[in-house]
């Protein structure tokens, strides 16, 4: 991992913050490990750690984001497949798929290019979510667009996550 090998002589308070700070996770051992073992077993660990923190992070955008992009769905009567639509189109499989087999998304009204996912996803998700920036990328193109928030949400300063009504951040801990 280029991490570790950016990482190698350092101390491990260093790692550690620069973990943080870069990758926004926990360090998966202790300093004694760190100091103790090779960086080829420092990386296998640390990847296995990544992804149990991806698939974490995953896992909760899905079960956030899932319920809102249904609804909007169904608001605009695309379940059960589009009532005009006469067309089988190819089977495919994804996790959207597979948790709602009966729930296809027909027709797009923009070119799928970076640009188009940016202005789907927004018109998508505007009213439900302070949507500050998106940024989509494939491949060699990469686009990015900012927008007005127009909801007031307290973010924590350290992490960027939204605090709870009680003003503590659920990642972090800290109190505004």
């Amino acid at each position: 991992s280029q991490f570790i090998s950016n990482h190698k002589g350092c101390d491990y308070q260093t790692f550690k913050t620069d973990l943080i700070s870069q990758l926004s996770m926990d360090t998966p051992f202790d300093e004694q490990f760190y100091s103790d073992t090779k960086s080829a077993a420092l990386e296998d660990v640390l990847i296995e750690e990544m992804e149990k923190v991806y698939r974490r992070r995953m896992d909760a955008l899905v079960e956030k984001l899932n319920p809102i992009i249904k609804d909007v769905y169904e608001k605009q009567g695309i379940k059960d497949g589009h009532p005009q639509n006469k067309m089988k189109g190819e089977a495919f499989c994804t996790e959207w798929a597979k948790a709602y087999p009966d729930c296809r998304l027909v027709v797009t009204k923009e070119t799928m290019t970076v640009e188009g996912m940016i202005k789907i996803v927004y018109d998508l998700l505007k009213d439900k979510l302070n949507i500050a920036k998106i940024t989509f990328s494939s491949g060699v193109n990469k686009a990015s667009e900012e927008f007005d928030c127009h909801k007031d949400i307290d973010r924590c300063p350290l992490c960027g996550i939204s605090l709870n009504e009680k003003g503590v951040c659920p990642k972090c801990g800290y109190k505004k």
